[in-house]
């Protein structure tokens, strides 16, 4: 750990704050939230994820949407990440290392995967699946959302955030 995660009691105003309005709207005030607290202006932005997950939930469905979230993660190592999908996936019953995937579902994680990976060459057999599929807005919001999901990676990943006791269970 680089950064312990703040503790809230000790916190400014501003972020106790965030974490209650964040609570109150979302739920769990979870290590790597705690540990984004200690900047509120990375907490808001890194939790835009939410609204970008909300964005393409509607044309990806639940499922696939956690997908692709835990191909990023397990792409880019990011222990945290990973396990909360891995439990999302578990507890949906399902087994995250013997997915049975569609061809579409196999397209999304492919992109997930390459954003992870390599986000300066998306290479174009792995784009052209999703262009045929998506209009542009959607494939906007989708790689914002894969872009974000990385950010809250290399966060996790650079400051040695502490996997969450609840996740310990569902860690591989």
């Amino acid at each position: 750990m680089r950064i312990a995660p703040l503790d809230l009691t000790v916190a400014a105003p501003d972020a106790r704050t965030a974490a209650a309005d964040h609570a109150r709207e979302v739920g769990r005030i979870t290590n790597m939230k705690r540990t984004l607290l200690h900047s509120v202006p990375a907490f808001n932005a890194l939790m835009t994820w939410y609204d970008l997950r909300d964005t393409v939930s509607p044309f990806l469905g639940a499922r696939l949407t956690t997908l692709f979230a835990h191909a990023v993660s397990s792409e880019t190592d990011c222990l945290i990440c990973s396990t909360f999908f891995r439990r999302l996936l578990i507890e949906s019953g399902e087994d995250p290392d013997h997915l049975a995937l569609t061809q579409v579902e196999a397209d999304v994680v492919a992109f997930g995967r390459a954003l992870a990976v390599t986000p300066h060459h998306v290479p174009d057999a792995v784009f052209a699946p999703l262009r045929a599929r998506y209009s542009d807005a959607q494939l906007v919001a989708l790689t914002a959302f894969g872009a974000l999901m990385v950010a809250t990676n290399v966060i996790n990943n650079a400051l040695g955030v502490p996997l969450d006791d609840y996740l310990q269970p569902f860690r591989k």
